[in-house]
């Protein structure tokens, strides 16, 4: 029992011992800090009030005249037996990069003409077309005549003012359709001055959906 107490209280003397060493070491290095650093300014002042202390010893040199370099001659015989580098290819080309190189790859670039084989003739214009898109002639006279009516709703309705209701279009000798009051409540009537054309049919402007009706009977109407 005294050998364990005996441990204890010695290992709680070094741990005292220690505590102090700490604080001692804490409160010592910022002061000495502060000293050195007062010591190196003193220094400068010292060295910027008196002078900077002699230079070190050097070995002195002197510099001689430099002897102007005659520019040689240029002669051919300098070259004679000394080698050109030259870049030259070290691998030849095979037979398939030389095809690929001129008639291309059918599965990225190819280089030859292939025929079409997927042309025909328009049943309305008689221009030719690819199968799968429209005729490009045919598209033409929409476009023209679809920009000839925006051009005729500018001019009525104005740009500045969104155009929310429906619009219908009359050419020269149509008349309006008969139908109610309610029907025409809120719709803007465009005049063209001219006969309509024959691809543009009435039915092209109504609507796919239209109200139930009871009826049974389904007859087509406004067909041009």
């Amino acid at each position: 029992m005294t050998d364990d107490s005996e441990k204890v209280i010695i290992f709680q003397n070094s741990l005292i011992l220690t505590k102090k060493i700490y604080n001692f070491l804490v409160i010592m290095i910022p002061r000495a800090t502060y000293i050195v650093n007062f010591l190196k300014s003193l220094e400068r002042t010292i060295l910027q009030t008196f002078g900077h202390p002699p230079r070190e010893l050097a070995y002195a040199y002197t510099y001689g005249k430099q002897t102007q370099l005659q520019p040689k001659k240029f002669s051919i015989k300098d070259i004679v037996g000394d080698g050109f580098l030259l870049a030259v290819p070290k691998f030849r080309r095979t037979i398939e990069k030389k095809w690929k190189r001129k008639f291309g790859h059918p599965d990225y670039v190819w280089k030859l003409l292939v025929p079409k084989t997927n042309i025909a003739v328009c049943s309305d214009c008689g221009h030719n077309f690819e199968r799968g898109h429209l005729c490009g002639n045919c598209y033409k006279k929409v476009e023209a005549e679809t920009k000839e009516i925006q051009e005729k709703i500018k001019e009525k309705l104005g740009n500045n003012k969104p155009i929310e209701n429906d619009v219908i279009v009359l050419y020269n000798g149509e008349e309006l359709p008969e139908e109610t009051k309610e029907f025409w409540q809120g719709k803007r009537i465009i005049e063209m001055k001219k006969d309509r054309p024959q691809w543009f049919s009435k039915n092209l402007l109504q609507k796919s959906t239209q109200q139930p009706s009871e009826s049974k009977d389904v007859k087509p109407t406004d067909l041009a």
